[in-house]
């Protein structure tokens, strides 16, 4: 049980460490492009969503574009109206990391460490180094969810742990335990990523599956919330809708629960059902978006009278 445990970690911890570096090495990459494309690109609500939808899925998380976002309107280069069109293009951007979990590349991951490390070691300018990066992190990456993969197997023998999974079907614990496993190890792309892997073994229902998904997208508000510590009322109010949006979507969710499984039960019925998770995650977050997207206006109404600035107060 010790090496089930100590694999899975170790899986864990290549996985969080190869999300935290793509992140940064490709915004090093792009330099102030990052800043100059989301500044650019947010004119109105409908192009700052698909600036959030493209930033996202370029540095693979949205708590790293929202978090840009919350420092370029505490820097006044951008508008708390703005940011909100951002924040919930970032909400569908991180489902496509879901997608390419679900693709079942793990076993493929030493092909991208040996290109990446031939690349980094062999290259003579920044842009073939950092490109070199990129692909070694990528492969980092996926051999992380591999060693997981691999780690859970034994467990299906184990069970206690077969009793505690079959608690995540009931939506507001496993919704719990998605938050909280979000909570600590702030990644939500690794909390459904875990998901997507445990179901695949067998280990867990599509509708724990999903449960543990929502729970992730309350876990992911919890860094972006930190950022905005200390930051301009605009900053905060831009924490909150963050934070807002996903409750609401969530609250939804678990209320919409055995309906929405069941819809993407008929939808998967001839796909693997890793790939159904997948699909429930992206089916979810770009239904919250649509559904609040007409709301914006209501939103900022609201926020603005929680959250009053100085001037307004005056």
């Amino acid at each position: 049980m010790l090496e089930i445990i100590l694999s899975i970690v170790g899986g864990l911890v290549l996985f969080l460490f190869a999300v935290n570096s793509l992140s940064e090495t490709i915004k090093k990459a792009l330099g102030e492009n990052t800043k100059k494309w989301i500044l650019r690109f947010t004119s109105n609500t409908f192009s700052a969503i698909i600036t959030g939808v493209i930033a996202t899925t370029l540095l693979d998380s949205s708590s790293a574009v929202i978090i840009i976002t919350i420092v370029l309107v505490n820097s006044q280069l951008l508008t708390f109206r703005q940011s909100m069109g951002i924040v919930l293009g970032a909400n569908i951007g991180t489902t496509i990391s879901s997608q390419i979990i679900a693709m079942n590349i793990g076993k493929y991951s030493p092909i991208l460490l040996l290109v990446g490390f031939i690349l980094l070691f062999i290259s003579k300018s920044k842009n073939v180094g950092n490109t070199g990066k990129i692909i070694l992190y990528f492969g980092i990456l996926f051999f992380g969810l591999f060693t997981m993969e691999k780690a859970v197997e034994p467990l299906k023998n184990e069970p206690y742990f077969g009793e505690l999974l079959k608690k995540t079907e009931q939506p507001l614990t496993g919704a719990a335990i998605g938050a909280l496993i979000t909570l600590v190890i702030q990644s939500s792309s690794a909390t459904v990523g875990m998901a997507i892997i445990l179901t695949k073994k067998g280990l867990l229902t599509l509708g724990g599956a999903i449960a543990i998904m929502l729970g992730a997208e309350l876990g992911t508000c919890s860094d972006t919330l930190l950022a905005t510590i200390k930051g301009s009322k605009q900053a905060i109010k831009t924490g909150l809708f963050h934070l807002s949006f996903n409750i609401l979507t969530i609250i939804i969710g678990i209320i919409c629960f055995h309906p929405f499984v069941r819809f993407i039960e008929f939808i998967g019925s001839h796909t693997p059902i890793e790939r159904s998770v997948a699909n429930a995650h992206m089916f979810f977050n770009i239904g919250g978006v649509l559904l609040f997207f007409w709301t914006i206006p209501l939103f900022e109404k609201a926020l603005n009278k929680i959250v009053v600035e100085k001037s307004d107060a005056q």
